[in-house]
Formats: structure tokens, sequence, C-alpha cells
């Protein structure tokens, strides 16, 4: 008989706040891999060393405005029961959301993304704010599901922007957006019809369709 699978770690928003304030080290982070996260995570205004969020399940709300993430921040997986707020942070290396899930709204206007952001296969069942967000490095948001409404005005991407087999159900507005290098819209849908290149502010490079 096998044994019986370990029930996961809860942890309190008191015991990641801590380890995130410690000094950042090239090459390491904090591992709270399947962690269970209790209440409301507060991380506002924080400088933050690395984490590995990695398959967490947030129960509670989670604040990062105006938060500088300085080593890598990983949320691949991870589940966000509540609203989470990451406007006007800085993630100095790469942001990985991937196959995250967001049950409540989720913003992240204004953030500046240094290295890459990875939002490949996330789902947002609720509005998706990304306004005003620059990113630097690409921004993949491969076969991403969006339930609610899109917003990215006036962001910008200097890395190209990879949209391929989006799915955005409601309202998107890209308005004023500004894409360098490569625009891969192939298979992206808004609502029942094609996401078209003639939804964004300027596109610099190829765009794929």
């Amino acid at each position: 008989m096998s044994a019986a699978a370990s029930p996961p770690r809860r942890v309190s928003p008191e015991t990641i706040r801590s380890a995130l304030q410690q000094p950042w080290r090239h090459g390491e982070a904090a591992d709270f891999r399947g962690a269970v996260i209790e209440g409301t995570l507060d991380l506002a205004g924080l400088v933050l060393c690395g984490i590995d969020l990695s398959g967490a399940v947030f129960e509670g709300p989670v604040r990062a405005e105006g938060a500088q993430f300085q080593g890598l921040s990983w949320f691949c997986g991870a589940r966000f029961a509540d609203e989470v707020d990451f406007r006007d942070a800085l993630f100095i290396n790469d942001a990985r959301f991937d196959e995250a899930g967001f049950a409540r709204p989720a913003a992240f206007g204004g953030a500046e993304f240094r290295g890459i952001a990875r939002f490949d296969r996330a789902e947002f069942s609720a509005d998706a704010r990304f306004e005003g967000a620059t990113f630097y490095g690409n921004a993949a948001f491969d076969t991403a599901q969006f339930g609610g409404r899109a917003q990215f005005a006036g962001a910008e991407f200097l890395g190209g922007f990879w949209a391929n087999r989006v799915q955005i159900r409601a309202e998107a507005d890209f308005a004023d957006t500004e894409v360098h290098g490569r625009l891969w819209l192939r298979g992206a849908r808004l609502g029942d019809a094609a996401l078209s290149e003639s939804r964004f502010g300027l596109a610099f490079g190829y765009t794929y369709r």
C-alpha cells in the first residue's frame, strides 16, 4: 500500500512576509511551493527577495502594490481565491504566472516587468487589468483565458507580445498600447471574432495572425 499523501503546508501571511524581506542573493529564492496561505498577504511597498510560490493557494487577498521583487518571482500554477493587487509593482527578474488561476479581479496596472512576464495558460475568471504596464522582456500569454474584461490600455511591450490562441470572452481595451517586436495573434479571439492588430495603438515589427 502506498503512503498517504502529505497534507498541504499551511503558512501564515506573516511567515511569507518575513521570509521575503531577507536580503536578496543571486540564485536563491524562498521556497513555499504548494503552500496554502491563510488570510491577507500584504507586501505593499516592500523590497523583496526571490520567491518560489509555484502551486501555492492564496485563500485571501494579495496586496503587493508598489512592491519591488528583486529576485525570481514564481507563481506557476498558483491559485488566487480572492483579489490580487500588483499595481505599480516592479519585477526586476523573471515573473512567472503560467497556469495561475485568478478567481477574482487581478490588477497589474502600472507594473514594470524587467525580465520575462509569463502568463501562459493563465485563467482570469474576472477582470484583468494591465493598463499602463511596461514589459521589457517577452510578454507571453499563450492560450490564456480571460473571462472578464482584459484591460491593456496604454501598456508598452518592448519585447513583443505573444498572444497565441488567447481567448477573451468579454471586452478588451488595447487603446494606446505599443508593441515593439513580434505581435503574435494566431488563433487569438475576442468574443466570437479574431483579435486583430487594429485593436492595438501601435505595433512596430511583424504581426503574425
